[in-house]
């Protein structure tokens, strides 16, 4: 995709090819642009909302305009962390040589150590532990010298061979499959029971096994390379994770066995055979709003930081709406009344419990009909409305960037094997030093999102589609 503009209230700031090249972005290392300058070229809080078409290799032929303040900007489909995934951009067809059938076919022939005419058996694994993925630093290429991960790809060999200090042989069974690139695929495995938490030495470079949150806290965001490795490892732990949780059968109890390159699961009862896939839990999360007033409805809960305030959500029940849902959830945990309820953005969300390997987030603008408060203690710990200035000092972008620094330094520490607790409640202060009286989540959030797009007064109907969607 061709590099776009992406305009901000005060200037124009041109974001690079990189941020848009989906040829391969999470191997290439271009000079990314500062956190803080990335936040303020307003990519990431459109104002006004436009998609290119899906297949254009050009930028939108037209703008929608709904305030004449407002700037016009594209938005790019990895716009929210864990989205975009470079390795799903393309679904070849069976009978290509980069099909996941190809692909399974070439890895149980060189698991079996035969080789196959016509395919470069270039495969790539990337092992986890407990959720947590292979990772690894090297120094930025910018100025500031902030440490950037990378997932710990290892051979297929090297694989072999952590499992064989334990006594286990590799079979395909135990890789899911998780894309592939030209002549590269690319798999996942679960080494938790093979490998302690200290990490592997491979060559050169010291691995690590960390956190996917971790992760995505020291993720830069303007660099596409990064968000792209961050969509990666969202996409390979929900797969895992899903395949931890699915041992057994949920209809007749029998073990199941991995199939299709771990795209899915079959009874092995010879009676039942029943196919199970991924699982994916919805939830509906939404910003409410106090249109006369100019306000938006915030809440906190037990487990947040000090000073964090985010929008209300909940699980979609059996037999509801996405809208009933936002009504809902709304009034059970604020009494609330809520009527409009206008679609926002969705988020793939792989960072939740382990019993839930990935949730979908659908964001929404819900309109307040009632304005008094009467908070469910069981579910939050506190909701209060919030003016949009209150709002628009809480955003300040100068945290965010500290705390992803720490992040990075965090996992640089951790891949190079020193051991150092770091508190990340202490990690939100402004630049001033001192602490700020509250704060959204950040950009990695869809939460964030939502309130940034109504900081910036941004009508959620102001949205052209393309024209393969316009039906």
């Amino acid at each position: 995709m061709s590099s776009y503009e992406a305009l901000s209230n005060n200037s124009h700031h041109l974001l690079p090819l990189s941020f848009f090249n989906h040829n391969r972005p999470w191997m290439k290392r271009n000079a990314p642009l500062s956190l803080s300058s990335f936040f303020h070229s307003s990519f990431l809080t459109p104002s006004i909302l436009k998609f290119p078409s899906l297949d254009s290799q050009s930028p939108p032929r037209s703008t929608v305009s709904c305030h004449p303040y407002q700037p016009t900007m594209p938005i790019n489909l990895q716009a929210h962390a864990f989205a975009g995934n470079p390795l799903r951009t393309k679904n070849p067809k069976p009978e290509t040589p980069n099909s996941i059938n190809s692909a399974l076919e070439i890895l149980k022939n060189l698991i079996l150590e035969t080789t196959q005419e016509g395919f470069p058996p270039n495969l790539k694994v990337l092992p986890f532990q407990k959720g947590k993925p292979l990772a690894w630093t090297s120094a930025s290429a910018a100025s500031d010298s902030k440490p950037i991960w990378h997932l710990g790809w290892i051979s297929l060999d090297d694989c072999k061979g952590i499992l064989a200090k334990s006594g286990n042989a590799l079979s395909e069974n135990l890789l899911v499959f998780l894309g592939s690139e030209e002549d590269t695929a690319y798999w996942a495995i679960d080494v938790t029971d093979v490998v302690d938490g200290s990490g592997l030495d491979l060559g050169v470079n010291r691995f690590a096994f960390i956190e996917l949150r971790t992760l995505m806290v020291a993720t830069d965001w303007a660099d596409s390379s990064s968000m792209g490795e961050l969509a990666i490892a969202g996409h390979a732990r929900a797969l895992l994770e899903w395949h931890n949780i699915s041992r057994f059968c949920g209809h007749c109890g029998a073990k199941t066995l991995p199939i299709d390159a771990g795209k899915r699961k079959q009874c092995l009862n010879e009676m039942c055979k029943k196919r199970t896939y991924p699982r994916i839990d919805p939830v509906v999360i939404m910003l409410v709003i106090d249109k006369e007033n100019d306000r938006a409805l915030l809440s906190r809960q037990s487990r947040f930081v000090p000073r964090m305030w985010s929008c209300l959500a909940g699980f979609i029940e059996p037999g509801e709406s996405l809208e009933e849902a936002v009504r809902r959830e709304t009034w059970e945990e604020t009494g609330i009344e809520v009527g409009e309820v206008v679609y926002h953005s969705s988020q793939p969300w792989p960072v939740g419990p382990n019993s839930m390997p990935c949730q979908l987030m659908v964001g929404f603008f819900a309109y307040a009909k009632s304005f008094e408060i009467r908070v469910d203690k069981k579910e939050l710990e506190d909701a209060q409305w919030h003016s949009r200035d209150d709002v628009k000092n809480a955003s300040t972008f100068a945290e965010y960037d500290k705390a992803q620094r720490t992040a990075a330094v965090k996992v640089d520490q951790m891949c190079k094997g020193v051991e150092k607790g770091q508190n990340f409640n202490t990690d939100f202060s402004v630049e001033s030093g001192e602490l700020a009286p509250m704060f959204i989540p950040g950009p990695f959030a869809i939460a964030h999102h939502l309130i940034s797009s109504w900081v910036n007064q941004i009508a959620p109907d102001c949205i052209e589609l393309p024209s393969n969607l316009q039906h």
